[in-house]
């Protein structure tokens, strides 16, 4: 039997599926909706349920992931804002550089693509780059559902441009993948060069949880081949950057890694609960994002105490020292670059420890460089 696939967007035919709900008694369930009331009005949610994982996916905001659920289990975290956001609600041109966060609630978010750190302004005091980019804030122009009864593999492509007249011409083409009963999903992204000029790319993959993975006691996992602290606050937690510290109000703890890789260029990370009972696996393909960042909020849980997991091509500081640094990636005209990452949930001690020793095979590759300081090109 073929695959089936259905439009739920294509802005080019004038299609637009306010409602869509497909999959009933197959063992799946696929379906589109359109969100009303409060900052959520007007966003449209695709919802995937292949029997195990339940994952809601919003096209309005640059084909992120709002949250996942696994039983009782939910990845995602409590942000002060309650969205999902619609863009027309957040002011990233705001004076502060920071309106991006007035719509920061989401499991998985992009940053990016013309920039994607802090914001920059200019010598007479314009802001030139607001927070993180303007990728998560755009609307995909076509969406496209899948089922392959063959492979029992559910797919949704979403196509997002972030174009200008005398700017960049960037299309991101986003698909997530799953299959009936895993416990996983996959994302493959491609970032095309529209124009027939070259084009500038920064991304970083904002991977964000919460409670209870993400708590006092907590454990991040990776196989480090350096770590570098963002700044002296974090250098006073460099003994203990795997460790999750209790809710207090203090600043934010900010760690940079290249991480080690196995022979096919893929590495693991893992976030697990302070018992080790539960956690979230996140594989990526290093030769594609050749650094991490490691963000750890211990605000009260009330404010948003939360994680952040971020595969990246550059770090998130200013574009201009990304730049002087040689981390901002030129795309030729026409040219794509292609990005992988895999997110699994682990329901069971046996899952976490099975992570666990995956990550320490990979680590037996390399030795770890720990930096003890900020370091030279690292940091402005």
């Amino acid at each position: 039997m073929p695959p089936k696939s259905w439009i739920l967007t294509d802005v080019a035919s004038d299609v637009h599926l306010v409602e869509f709900s497909t999959g009933d008694g197959d063992g799946y369930t696929l379906k589109k909706r359109t969100l009303r009331g409060g900052l959520r009005e007007s966003v449209d949610v695709v919802e995937i349920d292949n029997g195990m994982l339940r994952l809601q996916l919003v096209p309005t905001r640059g084909m992120g992931i709002h949250h996942v659920t696994c039983g009782d289990l939910r990845l995602g975290w409590t942000s002060p804002v309650h969205g999902p956001v619609h863009p027309m609600f957040v002011p990233q041109d705001e004076a502060s550089g920071i309106g991006w966060l007035s719509g920061f609630d989401e499991f998985l978010v992009r940053c990016g693509l013309e920039y994607c750190g802090a914001p920059e302004w200019s010598a007479a005091g314009k802001l030139i780059h607001p927070l993180h980019g303007r990728i998560a804030n755009l609307p995909a122009h076509r969406v496209e559902a899948s089922y392959d009864a063959g492979t029992q593999e559910i797919a949704v492509t979403g196509v997002v441009d972030e174009a200008r007249l005398f700017s960049n011409k960037l299309r991101l083409t986003s698909t997530l993948r799953t299959k009936l009963g895993a416990k996983s999903f996959e994302i493959t992204d491609e970032i095309t060069n529209l124009s027939t000029l070259p084009g500038e790319l920064e991304l970083l993959y904002h991977i964000n949880q919460g409670p209870p993975l993400a708590a006092p006691g907590s454990r991040f996992s990776a196989a480090v081949q350096t770590l570098v602290p963002k700044d002296e606050h974090a250098a006073n937690d460099i003994a203990t950057w795997r460790d999750y510290p209790r809710e207090e109000h203090r600043a934010e703890l900010v760690h940079f890694f290249e991480l080690a890789a196995g022979e096919n260029g893929w590495t693991t990370t893992m976030l697990a609960d302070p018992g080790a009972a539960r956690g979230l696996a996140l594989r990526f393909d290093r030769r594609q994002f050749p650094l991490f960042t490691l963000w750890k909020n211990p605000l009260p849980a009330a404010d948003g105490y939360v994680t952040g997991l971020e595969p990246c091509i550059n770090l998130p500081h200013t574009k201009g020292f990304e730049k002087s640094q040689g981390r901002v990636a030129v795309l030729a005209p026409g040219e794509t670059r292609r990005f992988d990452m895999t997110l699994e949930v682990l329901d069971s001690p046996v899952a976490v420890a099975r992570t666990a020793a995956e990550i320490e095979t990979l680590q037996s590759r390399v030795k770890p460089q720990v930096f003890n300081r900020p370091q030279a090109g690292w940091s402005p």
